[in-house]
């Protein structure tokens, strides 16, 4: 028997995860469908989630191993890279990066 954590955000800061024991060679599309995280989502909601095992994406088909945790990503609203430089912009050159806080007398970027 594999034992199996299944992680499901849809919304930011909540997060529902789910254990289940499933027979050794089941795979990824099982561990889903065996936890029951779809049935309180819609069709669209469904269709629009990525899967992953530990961080990684991976296909349905992906036979799963003992402690694996599948992982369903919503998609995301905003691409991080424009969000950090949005976050860059607004506070200014200055104040943020690697070379914000500067030595007296020291010569740039050092």
């Amino acid at each position: 028997m594999l034992r199996i954590s299944v992680v499901l955000s849809m919304t930011p800061r909540q997060c529902r995860e789910l254990a289940l024991e499933l027979a050794d060679g089941s795979n990824v599309s099982q561990a889903i469908q065996g936890s029951g995280v779809l049935n309180d989502l819609s069709a669209s909601e469904a269709d629009a989630l990525s899967v992953g095992v530990w961080g990684r994406k991976a296909q349905l088909t992906q036979v799963l191993r003992d402690r694996d945790r599948v992982e369903l990503y919503r998609p995301l609203h905003v691409d991080p890279k424009v969000a950090r430089r949005e976050r860059f912009r607004k506070q200014g050159a200055k104040s943020a990066g690697l070379f914000s806080r500067r030595r007296a007398n020291a010569k740039a970027g050092y």
